[in-house]
C-alpha cells in the first residue's frame, strides 16, 4: 500500500461502521514514514529479496580530513540512503550516500550531530578511542545490527479532535470501531505488520511526552533506546524544517530525548 491507499481506508471505514468524513479526516492527517527493524520483523510478503538499508551501532566509516563530531559521542545509526525506497516519505532526503546518526541515548544529548557522506567517497573506519589530555579515552560504541526498510504509515496525535471525527465519537459513535477502523488502516500499511520497537524516519514522531515535531518542524528521525542497546529505555528524536532537512543544513536540526 503505497503511503494511503484512500479506496482502502474508505472500505475499512464501511466496515467497522466509521462514516466517510472521518475516514477523509484520517487520511489528511497521515504521513508516510519508514520502519528500520531486523529482517526477522520483517513481514513474509517482504523478506525474499529484502535489501538491508541501515545499521544501528558500530564504527563510523569517514571520508580523509572529516573528524568525528565534537563532544564523541557515539554513532547510533548509519543509514544508506540509496537503498531506501523511492518516495517512502514526505521529507527530502539525500538520494544516495550515507547519514550518520552521533547521538548520546542513554543520557541528554549535548553534541549531537548528522552528517551525510556522498556516494563514491573514500572513507575509513575510525577507531573508538582518542586522547583527552594526552590519556587515551574509549567512547562507546553499539552493538552493530543490520536493518531493513519497511513502510509504514503514521497519524497525527490529535487527529480524533477533527471536526467530523470528533462529532461522531460525542454523537454517541462507537470508540472501539473507530479503534479497529484505525489500527487496520496502519497495519495494512506495513503489509499487516506494524512493529513497536524501532527505528523510523519520516512521519509523525510517536513521542512520550510533548511532540516536538509541531508547527514548522517535523520529523527526520526516531530511535527508541532498546532499538540501538536493549537496555536503554528512551525516544530519541530528531526534528527540523523541510527546508533544513532538504537543503542537507544538519547543524540546524533539534535534538529531544524522551524518557
Amino acid at each position: 500500500m503505497a503511503s494511503i491507499d484512500e479506496q482502502f481506508v474508505h472500505e475499512t471505514a464501511a466496515k467497522y461502521g466509521v462514516p466517510a468524513p472521518v475516514a477523509q479526516e484520517l487520511t489528511a492527517r497521515s504521513r508516510p514514514c519508514l520502519y528500520l527493524v531486523p529482517y526477522g520483523e520483517l513481514p513474509e510478503s517482504r523478506q525474499e529479496g529484502a535489501r538491508p538499508a541501515a545499521r544501528t551501532g558500530g564504527l563510523p566509516a569517514l571520508p580523509d580530513g572529516v573528524d568525528r563530531p565534537e563532544g564523541k559521542e557515539p554513532l547510533v545509526l548509519s543509514v544508506d540512503c540509496g537503498a531506501l525506497p523511492q518516495g517512502a516519505v514526505d521529507i527530502e532526503l539525500p538520494a544516495d550516500g550515507h547519514l550518520l546518526f552521533f547521538t548520546e541515548i542513554e543520557y541528554p544529548p549535548e553534541s549531537p550531530a548528522v552528517l551525510h557522506v556522498p556516494a563514491g567517497t573514500p572513507t575509513t573506519e575510525r577507531a573508538a578511542t582518542y586522547e583527552s589530555g594526552g590519556d587515551p579515552q574509549e567512547m562507546k560504541v553499539y552493538e552493530p545490527q543490520t536493518l531493513y526498510p519497511l513502510p509504514g504509515l503514521t497519524l497525527a496525535e490529535d487527529w480524533r479532535d477533527a471536526p467530523a471525527t470528533r462529532a461522531f465519537l460525542d454523537d454517541g459513535g462507537n470508540d472501539d470501531a473507530l479503534d479497529s477502523f484505525e489500527e487496520a488502516v496502519l497495519d495494512a500499511a506495513s503489509d499487516g505488520t506494524r512493529p513497536g520497537v524501532c527505528v523510523q524516519i519520516g512521519g509523525f514522531s510517536n513521542s512520550w511526552d510533548m511532540a516536538p515535531d509541531e508547527g514548522d518542524l517535523v520529523l527526520l528521525a526516531q530511535m527508541a533506546g532498546q532499538a540501538i542497546d536493549y537496555n536503554v529505555f528512551t525516544m530519541n528524536l530528531i526534528v527540523g524544517t523541510r527546508q533544513d532537512i532538504a537543503a542537507r543544513r544538519y547543524t540546524d536540526l533539534e535534538y529531544e530525548q524522551q524518557c
